[in-house]
C-alpha cells in the first residue's frame, strides 16, 4: 500500500482589489478635508508682514464682513446681540480668547466699536490676517 503525501493547502490573502479600496478611501478623505474648512464665510483680510498662528482650541471666531454683518462661530448676529453673544460664547473658558476676522475694507470706527466690547468685557481679541505677498 503506497501513503502518497497529501498536498497541504496553504492560506492566502487576496490583495488584488486592496489597490483599488485604497485609491477610494484616499479619494474620499481628500474631498471632505476640503469640505471641512471651518471658516466658511469669505471675508478679504487685511495683509501683513509678520503671521502668527494661534492654536487656542477654546478660541471664539467672530467675522465682520464689508456690509457690516456679525457672525460669532458661524451663526449670525445683530450688532446689538453682538456683546452678549460674545460673553456666552466664551463664558465657561479661563482663558477668553475670541479670534476676529474682519474685512479690509471696514472703516476703523468698525473696529473699534468691536474692540470696546472686547474690553468690556475682559476678552482677547486677535486679529486674523493675511499674509502679505511682498
Amino acid at each position: 500500500m503506497k501513503i502518497g503525501r497529501r498536498r497541504k493547502t496553504e492560506a492566502e490573502v487576496f490583495s488584488a482589489s486592496m489597490n483599488d479600496i485604497m485609491f477610494f478611501l484616499m479619494l474620499f478623505f481628500l474631498i471632505i478635508s476640503t469640505l471641512a474648512n471651518p471658516n466658511v464665510i469669505k471675508v478679504m483680510l487685511p495683509n501683513a508682514e509678520n503671521v502668527e498662528t494661534t492654536y487656542n482650541k477654546q478660541e471664539v471666531s467672530l467675522t465682520v464682513t464689508a456690509d457690516k454683518q456679525f457672525f460669532v462661530n458661524d451663526s449670525p448676529v445683530a450688532f446689538e446681540m453682538l456683546e452678549s453673544s460674545l460673553i456666552s460664547a466664551t463664558g465657561g473658558s479661563e482663558d477668553k480668547v475670541v479670534l476676529l476676522r474682519a474685512d479690509a475694507t471696514l472703516t476703523i470706527q468698525d473696529l473699534v466699536d468691536v474692540l470696546q466690547i472686547g474690553a468690556k468685557n475682559n476678552l482677547h481679541i486677535v486679529m486674523n490676517t493675511a499674509k502679505s505677498s511682498n
